[in-house]
C-alpha cells in the first residue's frame, strides 16, 4: 500500500544532526550517528510454536529461534534500543548504541513477556511493546501485571489501538477513539509517555496519519518492508521476522537492506 506524502503528513525536513561521538552510550558502546539515519525495526507477533491449525502460522517464531535470532546480531555487535532512543537521536542529536535495532512485538501475547523477555534480558536489551487495549482481557494476551514487568524491564509501551480494526473504514468519532482512545488509557494505566503508535495490520490513509498526528504521537510503524529513517516518522518500515525465516532468513532480509 503507498503511504502517504508530502508536508501535510511527513512535516518539514528535519535539521541536521551533532553527534558527539565520544559520549558513551548506555551499554557502554561507543555513540555515533548510524548511517543514513536508518535503523532497522524488527517485527514480531507471538514467541511461541504455532499450533496445530493456526490461522497465521507465520506469525509464530518459536523461543529457540528467536533466541538464535537475538545470539546473532548480538555476535555481530548489533544493540537493541527503543523507538524513543532512535527518535531522540533523530531529532535531538542524542548518542545511540553502535549498530542499533530495534525489537517491536505487535498486539500483546503473553508470549512476548515469558519468551521474548528473558531472551533479551540476557543481553540487557529492551523490547517495544505495541499493545492493543483489549488484549489486556483475553487469556492468551498481555494482562497490566505483565507489562509493568516489562516496563520494570526497561520496555517501551506503545499502542496499537483499542480493539484493532481497520482504521481506514471508521468515522471520525471511531478514529479517534481508537488513536487518541488507545494512548489516553494506556497513559493513564501504565504512567509511560505511549510517544509511538502501531497501524493495525499496517493499514493507514492520509485521515488515520492526521489522527495520528493529533493524538500527539511522535511516530508511527507501518509493514511496509525497509528500514526505520527519521524522514519517515509517521510511516517507519519494518522488517518482519517470519517463523520460517530462521537466523538465515533474517540475515538475507537484512543485506537486502544493505544492513551486514
Amino acid at each position: 500500500m503507498p503511504r502517504p506524502r508530502g508536508r501535510a503528513y511527513i512535516g518539514a525536513a528535519l535539521c541536521a544532526l551533532i553527534v558527539a561521538a565520544a559520549l558513551p552510550a548506555r551499554d557502554g558502546t561507543a555513540a555515533r550517528r548510524t548511517s543514513s539515519d536508518a535503523v532497522p525495526i524488527l517485527m514480531y507477533h507471538v514467541i511461541a510454536a504455532p499450533p496445530r491449525g493456526a490461522p497465521y502460522p507465520e506469525l509464530y517464531v518459536d523461543p529457540k529461534t528467536f533466541a538464535d535470532e537475538v545470539a546473532w546480531l548480538a555476535a555481530h555487535h548489533f544493540h537493541a534500543v527503543t523507538l524513543q532512543a532512535a527518535y531522540d537521536h533523530w531529532r535531538r542529536g542524542a548518542p545511540l548504541a553502535t549498530r542499533p535495532v530495534v525489537f517491536t512485538f505487535d498486539d500483546g501475547y503473553r508470549s512476548q513477556y515469558a519468551s521474548a523477555l528473558p531472551i533479551l534480558r540476557a543481553h540487557g536489551w529492551p523490547g517495544v511493546l505495541d499493545l492493543t487495549v483489549r488484549n489486556e482481557n483475553d487469556r492468551w494476551g498481555m494482562p497490566p501485571p505483565l507489562v509493568r514487568r516489562l516496563i520494570h524491564a526497561g520496555w517501551e509501551i506503545d499502542a496499537h489501538s483499542i480493539t484493532h480494526p481497520d482504521l481506514r473504514t471508521l468515522d471520525a468519532p471511531r478514529l479517534q477513539h481508537e488513536v487518541q482512545g488507545a494512548r489516553t488509557l494506556l497513559r493513564r494505566q501504565f504512567h509511560v509517555p505511549v510517544n509511538f503508535f502501531c497501524y493495525p495490520a499496517g493499514r493507514y490513509d492520509a485521515t488515520v496519519v492526521e489522527a495520528v498526528r493529533k493524538a500527539g504521537y511522535l511516530g508511527a510503524t507501518s509493514t511496509e518492508f525497509g528500514l526505520g529513517r527519521s524522514s519517515d516518522l509517521v510511516a517507519l518500515d519494518r522488517v518482519r521476522v517470519n517463523g520460517g525465516d530462521g537466523v538465515s532468513g533474517l540475515v538475507a532480509k537484512l543485506k537486502t537492506l544493505g544492513v551486514t
